[in-house]
């Protein structure tokens, strides 16, 4: 079954249990005694790592912007969002192996669990391919990170939302924006809020996240793909 995933991501393993570790979470051990695996922290050190080294110079040879923009590019291209979001793309959520509770918890742990899985993923193929491990790494990354890069400068989402929202809003209306919660759900541990953004009392749109100051991002985001106001 795992040979599946290694098919899916173009890399023939000369040992697949570097890629089972690679999606073995902590948890799971604790409810198999008698597996022979460690879990994918130590490859997902090393993975993350080798991602950051492969679009830093990616960057740096593609483009001749100054080293800020550069720096965000590369925050938005390796943060955890887009790690999990890779991640559900390549079906690696099929393949985790977790405890049973950790299987219940489908929200932020699950995301979490996604984008670690990424990273150990690539600490796995860069140990594994021994003296090419650089190069087919980088091409594991280059093949599934660097082509969300256009999307990310065209939406200017490399960009604190809350900022480009609060500037538009200010050049087009002369209004500071206002946030304010619309809904909250969940017990404590696994909170809902929904926000709105606001000219004055227009709501201009929503957003929602684990947390209001996550929510406030995703709606200011959304506020700035709006065109109706």
């Amino acid at each position: 079954m795992i040979e599946e995933l290694a098919q899916k991501i173009g890399v023939k393993f000369r040992n697949i249990e570097l890629l089972r570790q690679a999606l073995t979470h902590r948890s799971y051990l604790n409810e198999h005694r008698d597996y022979k695996l460690d879990h994918n922290e130590r490859l997902e050190f090393l993975g993350d790592a080798v991602l950051e080294i492969v679009v830093t110079e990616y960057l740096y040879k593609k483009f001749p912007n100054p080293e800020g923009e550069l720096t965000n590019w590369r925050a938005a291209l390796v943060n955890g969002e887009m790690l999990a979001k890779i991640s559900k793309k390549l079906g690696v959520e099929k393949y985790l192996l977790m405890s049973k509770g950790e299987t219940k918890d489908t929200g932020r742990a699950r995301q979490y669990l996604l984008a670690n899985a990424f990273e150990a993923i690539t600490g796995a193929i860069y140990l594994d391919q021994e003296e090419n491990g650089y190069q087919e790494a980088k091409k594991f990354i280059m093949n599934n990170i660097v082509g969300e890069l256009p999307e990310i400068i065209e939406s200017k989402s490399y960009l604190d939302p809350k900022s480009s929202f609060q500037e538009k809003a200010q050049e087009k209306t002369g209004v500071t924006p206002s946030y304010r919660v619309l809904e909250e759900t969940g017990p404590d541990h696994d909170k809902n809020f929904v926000v709105g953004v606001f000219l004055h009392d227009d709501m201009i749109a929503s957003g929602k996240g684990p947390s209001k100051q996550e929510a406030q991002r995703k709606a200011a985001e959304k506020g700035l793909k709006n065109k109706e106001w």
